[in-house]
């Protein structure tokens, strides 16, 4: 047991170094907002908060508000997405018993999203569930699935072609899955992308993260 807990917290943890900033867009002004302030926050806590503790708690509270946030605006996908983003990140650093648990939760909740919105996020549903797809591991441990985290990642490159977290995602699989030639060139796609000046913690995180793997499959 000991070791399927291991496997399963590096797993879980590999996703929170890989959640997507998926941009909000409604029409919708006070929804957007709310949503935003989900976005935001859950791109201070990832980038700038060091402490896993810290991280912890203040995930754990920002999960409550995004749960609350969902039911604001029930039938919304937006809002499931963001709450499904914030309750992967806290499946990460969570006790080891229940890791898997909150992994799952977070699969039903964006499952959720794209039930009412298959675009949800300009592709950021699909997204999100691809890289559960590939970081959880796969049966009998978790639900992981390489097939159809390949196909959820090609769906969002699809609606996001020159998006940097489309890009970023569709690489770091092909990294997983051994193809390095394939995954330097969609980082360098992703790296092509546009800076959002809307939301400068996470462009300017997931530019980072996007080198530090492009220095690796580089070698």
């Amino acid at each position: 047991m000991r070791t399927l807990g291991r496997k399963v917290s590096a797993a879980l943890l590999a996703i929170a170094a890989a959640l997507p900033g998926v941009a909000a867009a409604s029409d919708n002004p006070a929804m957007h907002a709310d949503v935003m302030h989900i976005n935001n926050q859950w791109a201070h806590i990832r980038y700038e908060v060091t402490d896993r503790n810290q991280q912890f708690r203040q995930l754990a509270a920002l999960a409550v508000q995004a749960k609350a946030t969902s039911a604001r605006y029930p039938g919304e996908a937006e809002p499931l997405l963001w709450q499904g983003i914030v309750v992967s990140e806290e499946a990460a650093r969570a006790s080891l018993i229940n890791q898997l648990g909150l992994a799952k939760s977070a699969r039903d909740i964006l499952q959720r999203a794209r039930a009412i919105d298959p675009d949800v996020g300009n592709g950021g549903g699909a997204m999100s569930l691809g890289v559960l797809y590939y970081k959880v591991p796969g049966f009998p441990i978790g639900f992981g699935d390489a097939k159809k985290a390949r196909a959820m990642l090609q769906s969002a490159l699809a609606h996001d072609p020159n998006g940097l977290d489309a890009n970023f995602f569709y690489a770091d699989f092909l990294e997983s899955q051994g193809d390095h030639a394939g995954a330097k060139t969609y980082l360098a796609r992703a790296l092509r992308a546009p800076v959002d000046h809307n939301r400068p913690v996470w462009d300017a995180g997931r530019r980072a993260e996007a080198r530090t793997l492009l220095a690796k499959v580089s070698h």
